[in-house]
């Protein structure tokens, strides 16, 4: 077996189960799922239509780079959404089986082990003899490490914290650090802390990556589910910068929050033609592909804007209720995007988010994720301890109740 599996965390949601495991709701009440990021509005039903009546092809191997409908579609979408010149269907687009498998996947193609120029057998750069580096924000999605431990790199984490607006402080990252890297990951959205990454804070890593050498893969699953202004995408920074081609920029999209879709597994992959031609190559090895059914569903749905708008405006009904009805009573902070409360445990569990999501499921029934679960200690400090994840998921009718159960549980 590869080694490396042994040094895998386990995932947040097995780290639940274990602490729960000698615990038992309290009778009376009906389950609230509010840990999983798994969206319960309803699916576009034109969507489901589409995919309906294409079930016959089902019969039929796809392509690993798609049909080029998608593509296109996608590419257009990309242009009106963040205000893209020209996206190229045929070489700066790929759609994948949902983005979780993609981000692991492209790290196992960019991550590059080796020490010496392959023409002139000469050593090359430090950069290249030490072991590379993926930077990606603490707290963060497991996929990011995950991928990095199997593709024998090593993690380095920016802790995304109340001092820097929950976006990591990629300023305080030493030097040594950017010269071994190879690849860094951001979340923006962020998950969990629903941050947005501002037009300088992106000029500031491109030009670090121009610097270094470095790929930046930024992760948008949640780019549409904002409040007042949509969220500036990576290809949107190299647009305003005049980086046409994209050099060395990866974004990630899913129709899995986007359109309540996750079971749908659609998303894509775009940015640096270079980068994606060689990434073909290694899923073609792989061997996946989106079916053809689900390509064309995934069409009907990309190029409808009504269901999202509907979708943005459930969320923002769930977040003014929550806000208004517990504000007073949990440090609620209004995340900029996302579906997401990065929630401080209440002081009279001490603080402590493996207490207070214990809690909420013993005395109230109520699925939420303890912060330090989505971090990693280091030097001594988790800077998801003390947090807790709350994903508004569930329908209104829910929301409510489980805001009564709240209420009820911490006193008011």
């Amino acid at each position: 077996m590869n080694h490396n599996l042994t040094h895998l965390h386990p995932y947040p949601f097995a780290k639940m189960a274990a602490l729960l495991a000698n615990s038992t709701p309290i009778n009376g009440y009906s389950e609230i799922k509010l840990g999983i990021g798994e969206p319960k509005h309803e699916p576009p039903a034109f969507v489901l239509d589409v995919l309906h009546e294409n079930l016959d092809k089902i019969s039929h191997y796809p392509t690993t780079n798609g049909m080029f409908e998608l593509r296109q579609t996608i590419a257009h979408w990309l242009e009106k959404r963040f205000y893209l010149n020209h996206v190229d269907a045929n070489t700066q687009v790929l759609p994948v089986m949902g983005t979780r498998e993609a981000i692991f996947s492209l790290v196992q193609a960019v991550i590059d082990h080796k020490d010496a120029d392959s023409e002139n057998h000469q050593v090359s750069s430090s950069k290249q003899i030490q072991p590379p580096t993926i930077v990606m924000p603490n707290p963060f999605y497991q996929i990011y490490e995950g991928a990095a431990i199997l593709a024998q790199a090593t993690p380095y984490f920016v802790p995304c914290t109340f001092d820097n607006e929950f976006k990591g402080n990629y300023r305080a990252v030493p030097s040594d650090v950017w010269t071994r890297t190879q690849l860094l990951f951001v979340c923006s959205p962020n998950n969990p802390t629903g941050s947005v990454m501002t037009m300088e804070d992106w000029e500031h890593l491109i030009r670090l990556s121009d610097q270094y050498g470095f790929v930046i893969a930024s992760d948008e699953c949640y780019s549409e589910l904002y409040f007042d202004t949509a969220p500036i995408g990576l290809l949107q920074a190299c647009t305003a910068l005049g980086r046409h081609d994209f050099h060395n920029c990866i974004v990630f999209h899913s129709l899995s929050k986007r359109s309540n879709l996750p079971g749908l597994r659609s998303g894509f992959v775009a940015g640096d033609a270079q980068i994606l031609q060689a990434y073909l190559q290694y899923r073609t090895y792989q061997g996946c592909a989106m079916p053809i059914p689900h390509q064309l569903a995934s069409i009907a749905a990309w190029q409808d804007e009504k269901h999202v708008e509907h979708n943005r405006q459930l969320y923002q009904e769930k977040f003014a209720l929550w806000m208004s009805e517990l504000g007073e009573l949990l440090e609620l902070r209004m995340p900029e995007a996302g579906f997401y409360f990065w929630v401080k445990a209440p002081e009279q569990f001490d603080g402590d988010d493996e207490l207070f999501v214990k809690a909420l499921y013993e005395q109230a029934n109520i699925h939420a994720l303890a912060g330090r679960y989505l971090s990693r200690d280091i030097n001594g400090y988790n800077p998801g301890q003390g947090y807790v994840r709350i994903a508004l998921v569930a329908s209104v009718d829910e929301s409510r109740e489980a805001i009564d159960r709240i209420r009820t549980l911490l006193g008011a």
